[in-house]
């Protein structure tokens, strides 16, 4: 029962996001440094891990406005990039408490590790894992972001300590540790992947990743039929 105690709830989700907050900072540091090379200021970048709280939105964000990309087109990238709350906050609606403005505020804590790091299996999320989990990542992100806005590494500091590689890494992790707690994921995964390979043909890097996100649906079939 301890073991069982331990692994879920606020404390579990807070011991969970200490050990992201780490990547979560570096990562923040990451894209304020990039924003003072494109001349975003100090207010801008702070403002937006404040409001988006997202950073594959801001770095699609931050590439699209350095690509020449009007902000419509930006802000059209980064929107397309957060798709994929649609389904994540779905399928966690069922595990917040409340009436809408509550539950609304609730699924603000449904971000990439907390989301992944609260599921149960079998559709069911820790509502406190997920929360507790968010409310460390956040200030981590906020002050990451405002270090990197402050500081300001040069960019070959950047890629020598191997900071532009936290982002893709950070989600690898929480791939594999997905793929071992559930077999049925890795049909998934690898669908996903012939998705985003094929759609990159075609289709801008952002799109096609969206695209692949079609793969989900195999899980939801598989997850009827045992029904």
């Amino acid at each position: 029962m301890a073991s069982q105690t331990s692994k879920r709830g606020y404390a579990a989700g807070i011991r969970v996001g200490a050990g992201f907050a780490t990547a979560t900072a570096v990562l923040g540091l990451t894209f304020g440094a990039l924003t003072q090379t494109l001349g975003w200021g100090a207010l801008a970048p702070v403002a937006a891990s404040v409001l988006v709280f997202s950073g594959s939105a801001q770095f699609a964000l931050a590439a699209a406005l350095a690509g020449g990309g009007g902000l419509g087109v930006a802000v059209g990238a980064a929107a397309l990039i957060n798709a994929r709350f649609l389904p994540m906050g779905v399928a966690a609606a069922g595990a917040f408490k409340g009436g809408r403005l509550r539950r609304a505020l609730e699924g603000q804590a449904v971000v990439d590790a907390s989301w992944a790091a609260a599921h149960l299996g079998g559709g069911r999320f820790d509502r406190e894992k997920m929360i507790g989990g968010t409310l460390v990542q956040f200030p981590a992100w906020v002050l990451g972001t405002v270090a990197g806005v402050l500081v300001a590494p040069p960019a070959d500091v950047v890629h020598r300590f191997g900071l532009d590689v936290v982002f893709p890494g950070f989600f690898l992790l929480l791939l594999i540790d997905e793929l071992r707690k559930e077999p049925a994921a890795r049909a998934v995964a690898a669908l996903a992947v012939v998705l985003a390979a094929g759609l990159a043909l075609v289709l801008p890097v952002g799109l096609a990743i969206v695209g692949s996100a079609a793969a989900a649906l195999l899980g939801l079939r598989t997850r009827r039929a045992a029904a």
